[in-house]
């Protein structure tokens, strides 16, 4: 049996799994609250017996939607071209783990359960007299949905790459049945079936960032021969943490890089499985699974990147895992784990479409006279986004690592600062809190088009100093 028809297989075996969850899951989805949060909050039971997400779940699903291709084949190929500055993403990725899940998620899942908010812009506006919380819920819904087009799109180019590479076949076509899947699974079973897919996505990516990079290591001849042959073959700017720069654009640059993980704190399609998870024993329970499972990736990842870079494996940067597994498994189990990662990665996309659509019908303020039309508007915003990603992915390619990181960090930039400081406790005028958002995302957005590593601090550290400035200011003394 080939490999191209051992990949065929697997990705039918795996697309069939996930239909069926979103088969089994959509038994479960009665109302909006259902479709956006599994339940939480509400009377209704979810998942065995009870609203809201266990442990693994929200522990592995968090992970996967925050690490899946930007993880695989950007981070992988940052650090494979780069060297040791990529690094840096690594201790900033783990302060937001720790943040969401420990700092901000007490308040956010109690509050949650409390108030049966159904979204991240609830809570940012739940203090809000009504004129304010629904002019600030429509500025909130525009931002997510204009960052979450191109963080999608991302996705799709991907997995579209990747698909091409391995079979030959047109990245359209890809990508099109991709995202028919996706769309469909996500329609039946909204935020339980996304959940459920991604804890199932996490495990896929943790076996194969085990298995492929010992592989590496071992065609490599070994750590020790590593470490060796990257001192005989590199330029030193390979082994510094801040690159061929010097100076401060070398402090620049490495700041850039771990500012990165701040993104994390306003990122909806995360801090809904925090909302969601059903008690404080489980949310600690799946703090502490969604650090060890990063722990395995990004360790993994690492040694893939520098084997890959010894063996001086002939690739693109973004191409590294998928050309390391050809190169150094057997041509079977090469073909299973590139399927299930390309379906992995392929999958993340449905949790951002899950917050892309709750911002569109839920966030904009729209009121339904029968709480049935809500979920068809949910459900038909969903598809209506997911075109425009596709459409965006097939006329306007950019490579995956900084389309994932504008979008990352604008969203992180906006959000973060405010929800932060309402978990903190601060109470802060209704206005103040929307200018904080305003002049977080724009200077976000400003500086992600400016070259240079000065650019890089105002846009991932700047623009957090003014909006929590900006909150400080307007605080209800």
């Amino acid at each position: 049996m080939s490999s191209t028809t051992v990949v065929l297989i697997t990705l039918i075996l795996y697309k069939v799994v996930l239909l069926g969850v979103g088969f089994w899951a959509s038994k479960r989805v009665k109302t909006e609250g259902d479709f956006f949060l599994a339940g939480r909050g509400q009377e209704d039971e979810v998942i065995g017996g009870s609203s809201g997400l266990g442990a693994w779940t929200a522990g592995l699903s968090y992970a996967a939607s925050t690490s899946s291709a930007w993880v695989l084949l950007g981070f992988t190929g940052l650090v494979f071209t780069q060297g040791m500055v990529g690094l840096w993403l690594v201790p900033g990725i783990f302060s937001g783990y720790l943040l969401t899940w420990l700092v901000m998620g007490p308040r956010l899942n109690a509050e949650t359960a409390e108030r049966g908010y159904l979204t991240v812009v609830d809570f940012i506006t739940g203090d809000m007299a009504v004129k304010m919380k629904r002019i600030t819920g429509i500025v909130c819904a525009v931002l997510i949905l204009f960052c979450f087009v191109f963080y999608i799109s991302s996705q799709f180019q991907a997995a579209g790459n990747a698909l091409s590479e391995v079979f030959g076949m047109s990245a359209t076509k890809a990508i099109l049945l991709g995202a028919a899947v996706i769309v469909v699974y996500c329609l039946m079973g909204g935020f339980v079936a996304a959940s459920i897919t991604d804890a199932l996505q996490a495990a896929v990516m943790m076996i194969a960032c085990i298995i492929v990079p010992i592989a590496a290591v071992n065609a490599a001849g070994g750590v020790s021969a590593i470490i060796d042959t990257l001192h005989a073959n590199e330029h030193h700017a390979f082994f510094s943490f801040t690159g061929d720069a010097a100076g401060m654009a070398g402090i620049g640059l490495a700041m850039g890089l771990l500012g990165t993980g701040l993104g994390a704190l306003g990122q909806p399609q995360l801090l809904n499985r925090i909302m969601a998870v059903k008690s404080t024993r489980q949310r600690l329970q799946g703090a502490a699974i969604t650090i060890g499972w990063g722990a395995v990736i990004y360790t993994g990842l690492i040694c893939l990147a520098f084997a890959g870079r010894a063996t001086q494996i002939e690739t693109g940067g973004e191409s590294l895992f998928f050309a390391a597994a050809t190169e150094y498994l057997p041509a079977v189990l090469a073909g299973i784990v590139t399927a299930a990662v390309l379906s992995a990665v392929m999958s993340t996309v449905d949790s951002l479409l899950l917050a892309a659509a709750s911002a569109v019908s839920h966030d904009m303020g729209i009121t339904y006279s029968n709480p049935k039309r809500a979920l068809l508007f949910g459900r038909l915003a969903m598809v209506a986004i997911a075109v425009g990603a596709v459409l965006m992915t097939l006329y306007m390619p950019k490579d995956i690592f900084s389309r994932v990181l504008f979008s990352w960090v604008a969203l992180g930039a906006a959000f973060g600062p405010t929800i932060l400081s309402r978990c903190i406790g601060w109470r802060v005028r209704d206005r103040w809190v929307l200018g904080a958002i305003l002049v977080g995302f724009f200077t976000a957005v400003i500086a992600a088009n400016i070259a240079g590593p000065l650019a890089d601090v105002i846009e991932k550290w700047l623009s957090w100093v003014l909006g929590l400035t900006i909150l400080f200011v307007g605080r209800i003394k």
